[in-house]
């Protein structure tokens, strides 16, 4: 969607024909959960708290997240809450059990976790008993979104069993709005295809240095009618702060990317923009983007990002990026 003077989006945008519409900010809800490395309770709950200050009120959760500790921490927030006042989504494809004495710690990245184990899930009967337990664990009656989480090696899976047990789970009424979150848009192009999909959360394909999804799912989901979320858009921080040690895609980044990463962050500062303000928006230049959705650890971070993406941004930025080869010349630019 274009924006027009340098504005950020504003105001809620459907996913879809779902009905269900979300703020343009969202909230990741993975660093909740210790995500490298541990974040105390109460500064876990004041994140949220901070979330519904500044306005990112769809909120994305996930079992896999600290295996059920994001969302029991976010539903310790969302208690007492009126239930119209935030969009909720959460993943199903794994469940959670106690782990056996003797049976060896999932950390998955996440630090200090409950004592639970996860298991790879797809079928129908996995599926239903995953949302309830999130339910549970959220402390709500529903959910608005349920994505099927990381399917790239149950491909199979989920033609036989597991889209259609969530188109069922929609049909029925117990969610608003389904489609599939992972960070491969080649296989979310695919689902795009041959599903009836409202929205997919795709992570860190389209950014500032990754074109991918432009290529080949944000078109299928412009024809289609399917909203896409973007998650990632600081591809793990290397476009947050792109100092030696960054991270790309949960590894230390290479050092070609993080070279490209510190020239956009030069010529950001050129027009005085933080890098990190750019990367937030840039999404948003092709109009199948619904929404962004940014992991934050701190009430802090919440108002730095609700502040970043904020911030005004000249055309002249986005057009002297691609003079210097930092952007294609064919990518839809936000302005």
């Amino acid at each position: 969607m274009a924006v027009d003077g340098g504005r950020a989006p504003s105001g809620p945008r459907e996913l879809g024909r779902s009905g269900v519409r979300v703020p343009p900010l969202g909230l990741g809800c993975a660093p909740l959960a210790n995500l490298y490395e541990a974040v105390p309770e109460e500064r876990a709950l004041d994140t949220v708290r901070a979330a519904f200050d500044t306005g990112l009120t769809y909120m994305d959760t996930a079992p896999h997240y600290g295996v059920g500790l994001s969302e029991e921490r976010l539903g310790r927030v969302l208690a007492g809450r009126d239930r119209a006042g935030y969009t909720l989504s959460t993943k199903v494809g794994r469940r959670l059990r106690p782990r056996a004495p003797g049976e060896p710690v999932q950390a998955d990245g996440f630090a200090d976790t409950p004592d639970r184990v996860r298991e790879w899930d797809f079928t129908r009967d996995g599926i239903r008993a995953s949302l309830e337990s999130s339910l549970e664990r959220l402390g709500v009656d529903a959910v608005d979104i349920v994505y099927l989480h990381d399917p790239e090696d149950h491909v199979h899976e989920v033609y036989e069993t597991a889209f259609a047990a969530l188109a069922e789970l929609k049909r029925e009424k117990l969610v608003r709005a389904i489609g599939f979150g992972m960070n491969h848009s080649d296989l979310l192009a695919r689902f795009v295809a041959d599903f009836d999909v409202d929205v997919v959360l795709c992570a860190g394909r389209w950014t500032l240095l990754e074109r991918t999804a432009f290529d080949d799912l944000l078109p299928v989901c412009e024809r289609r009618g399917t909203s896409v979320v973007a998650g990632g858009v600081y591809n793990s921080g290397l476009l947050a702060d792109p100092a030696p040690g960054a991270r790309y895609d949960y590894q230390q980044a290479p050092p070609e990317l993080l070279a490209r990463a510190r020239r956009l962050a030069e010529v950001c500062a050129e027009f005085e923009v933080p890098l990190r303000a750019a990367a937030l928006r840039f999404p948003f230049g092709h109009p199948a983007v619904a929404a962004a959705v940014v992991g934050c650890a701190s009430p802090a971070e919440v108002r730095d990002n609700a502040e970043l993406f904020a911030h005004d941004i000249p055309a002249e930025l986005w057009q002297a990026l691609v003079r210097r080869g930092l952007l294609d010349d064919d990518i839809p630019l936000p302005v």
